[in-house]
């Protein structure tokens, strides 16, 4: 939290002496290596190119979490934000639905569906709450990593501390699996594994093999349980401030850079397993039947409270 007020002090004083489309913050957790700051420097490439603007890359959860990130693109603090879905569906609840269990077959069906209707609704919900999603990025289809087993079974779970982003549909996946789920910021999560306050944790193999957390929590069980997008957010007041010429700046160099990251994770789920192996990681693949049956009770909540998007979800996989 120091570091997050350090930030918007040193920025909201840089930015007293310009104009705010001089410099246009991007902000996001990730640390070098992973696709999320791979694709944002990217970003930062185009856009400074379409725009003759000067883009401030800020990775590596310089600017705060991802909840104080999306409070400051709010704010006017930050102007754009390579987010997390669960971060995210705590201002837009409907956003968490893209993480309903075993909903998408494959990453490219989860693409797809962003890119099309389903997209175009979430960003509707996104800009009543003051917020404008430029396009959504890829954070995988998450798997489980323990410290002492595999979690073949759903049963396997059973009191299973587990850290989760601060997500409630993760939160309600796992306590319908019978485990002891608790949300956590990711910059936390290897601390707080390597001291045992968690069993394990859920994420996809490019975040865990670019946070070493294989090689905290060796047992890796393919669960494949659910898929999380990374939004990429900006304040909606810097939005409708651009011109026209402007904003289609900006989401041409959020279109071409999510090809670029979303293409490293789909290779990365290709490529990495034999990497963490080499290092000590264990595969197993899970009962996929018997989790699916399990989490069943999570589509009943949903359905319940979001009846449009659930149905339009549904009707996009082919459900």
């Amino acid at each position: 939290m120091k570091t997050y007020l350090l930030a918007i002090l040193a920025t909201t004083t840089a930015l007293a002496g310009t104009t705010a489309s001089a410099e246009v913050i991007f902000a996001h957790g990730a640390n070098p290596g992973n696709p999320r700051f791979v694709a944002a420097e990217k970003w930062a490439e185009l856009y400074a190119a379409c725009t003759g603007d000067t883009v401030n890359h800020a990775p590596s959860a310089t600017m705060g979490n991802d909840v104080e990130m999306l409070t400051s693109a709010s704010a006017g603090i930050i102007q754009v934000s390579a987010n997390s879905q669960g971060a995210m569906s705590q201002i837009v609840p409907e956003i968490g639905l893209l993480g309903l269990p075993f909903l998408f077959k494959d990453l490219p069906t989860a693409w797809a569906v962003m890119d099309g209707e389903v997209g175009g609704m979430l960003d509707t919900r996104a800009q009543d709450a003051g917020l404008k999603i430029l396009g959504f990025w890829d954070n995988g289809i998450r798997n489980v990593t323990h410290l002492t087993k595999h979690v073949s079974e759903p049963a396997d779970l059973a009191g299973m501390k587990i850290r989760t982003p601060p997500d409630q549909m993760t939160v309600d996946i796992f306590e319908a699996l019978g485990a002891a789920p608790a949300p956590l910021a990711w910059s936390e999560l290897p601390t707080a594994l390597q001291s045992g306050v968690f069993d394990g944790q859920e994420n996809p193999l490019t975040n865990i093999y670019s946070a070493k957390l294989h090689e905290i929590t060796p047992f890796v069980t393919m669960t494949g349980h659910k898929y999380e997008s990374t939004p990429v957010v900006a304040g909606l007041a810097w939005w409708s401030g651009l011109d026209e010429a402007t904003q289609a700046c900006a989401l041409s160099a959020t279109a071409e850079a999510g090809k670029l990251q979303r293409q490293m994770s789909l290779e990365g789920d290709e490529t990495l397993k034999p990497k963490m192996e080499a290092e000590g990681a264990t595969f197993a693949d899970a009962n996929r039947d018997a989790y699916i049956a399990a989490t069943a009770s999570v589509y009943d909540k949903y359905a319940a409270d979001f009846p449009d998007l659930v149905a339009a979800l549904k009707s996009a996989v082919g459900q």
